[in-house]
């Protein structure tokens, strides 16, 4: 199970540490966007700090319809206490928590300021 909270300006946070190749490690916190399809994104200079590796050039249909070039990174999160090889698009925002890691998974959200996030494995 995966707890987060709602904040004062309505974003469903969640955090989650993610590991880089070389034994690097960082704690954030992530924005769950269920209009992502991809898993995480991040931004460049945590991308550099945890050395994550390219794997390879995408492309992005943005809110606003239009469409953008990312770069794709491998990293490993823990998620609900297992290590799971994910992609990450390089993205300069907060960083998001997207469909592809949602994926089996239960989400409950009480939406009002520091209302309660719950993220359960689906049976």
């Amino acid at each position: 199970m995966i707890t987060g909270i709602v904040t004062s300006t309505r974003e469903a946070v969640i955090s989650l540490t993610v590991h880089g190749p070389n034994g690097q490690e960082q704690e954030i916190e992530a924005v769950i966007d269920t209009g992502f399809n991809g898993s995480l994104t991040l931004p460049t200079a945590l991308i550099t700090a945890l050395e994550l590796p390219w794997r390879r050039r995408g492309r992005a249909l943005l809110a606003d319809g239009n469409e953008s070039v990312v770069e794709i990174y491998e990293a490993t999160v823990i998620w609900d206490g297992t290590a799971r090889r994910i992609s990450v698009d390089e993205v300069d925002v907060m960083p998001l928590v997207g469909m592809a890691l949602l994926y089996g998974y239960e989400l409950t959200v009480q939406i009002v300021e520091g209302g309660r996030i719950l993220l359960k494995p689906l049976p």
